[in-house]
C-alpha cells in the first residue's frame, strides 16, 4: 500500500477571488521580471562603467541595484500572500520582462545612463498598468506596493534623465 500524503490542502479566503488573485499574481510576476532584470542591467553597468563619470557613476550604480536587490522581495512575497508561485528563473524572467537584457558590450557610461532610465520608466509602466485590476480586487497591500515601487521608478527615471540634459 502506498503512504497517504501528509499536505492538507487549505482553502484561500481573503475577500479576493480566485481569478483575481490569479491575475493580480500574474501582474506582479510580470513586475518581478522587470524589477530583477533591471537589477541585473543596474549592477552589469556599476562593475563596466568608465569614463569621467566614473565615480560618480559606480556609487549611483551601486545605491540604485541595492534599492532593487531590495524590492524584489517584497513583490515575490506579495505574490506568494496571494497564493500563486513567484517565478525565480532566468527562463520565465526574459519570458515576463518588458526589458532587455543587459547589452553583451558595457555601452559608454551616457548610454548607460539612458538604458537605465528608460527601464525605470518601463517598470513604472508594468506598475501603473496593474491599478485597474487591484482597485477592482479591493486589495489595499498590493496597491500600496505598486505606489511605493512607483515613486522610486519614477524619481530614480527623472535623477538619471538629468543626467543627460545638457
Amino acid at each position: 500500500m502506498g503512504k497517504k500524503s501528509s499536505a492538507v490542502a487549505f482553502s484561500m479566503d481573503i475577500g479576493i477571488s480566485d481569478k483575481d488573485r490569479a491575475a493580480i499574481a500574474q501582474g506582479l510576476s510580470r513586475l518581478l521580471a522587470d524589477t530583477y532584470t533591471l537589477y541585473l542591467t543596474t549592477h552589469n553597468f556599476h562593475w563596466n562603467v568608465t569614463g569621467p563619470m566614473f565615480n560618480t557613476l559606480h556609487v549611483m550604480f551601486m545605491a540604485q541595484y541595492t534599492e532593487l536587490w531590495n524590492a524584489v522581495d517584497p513583490v515575490a512575497e506579495r505574490i506568494r500572500a496571494l497564493g500563486h508561485v513567484a517565478p525565480g528563473s532566468y527562463a520565465q524572467y526574459g519570458e515576463l520582462s518588458s526589458l532587455p537584457d543587459a547589452p553583451a558590450q558595457p555601452p559608454k557610461a551616457l548610454e548607460m545612463v539612458r538604458i537605465l532610465a528608460h527601464g525605470h520608466e518601463a517598470v513604472a509602466r508594468t506598475a501603473r498598468s496593474l491599478f485597474p485590476l487591484v482597485s477592482k480586487a479591493d486589495d489595499q497591500p498590493t496597491a500600496d506596493l505598486l505606489t511605493q515601487r512607483l515613486t522610486v521608478h519614477e524619481q530614480t527615471a527623472w535623477m538619471l534623465r538629468s543626467l543627460l540634459e545638457e
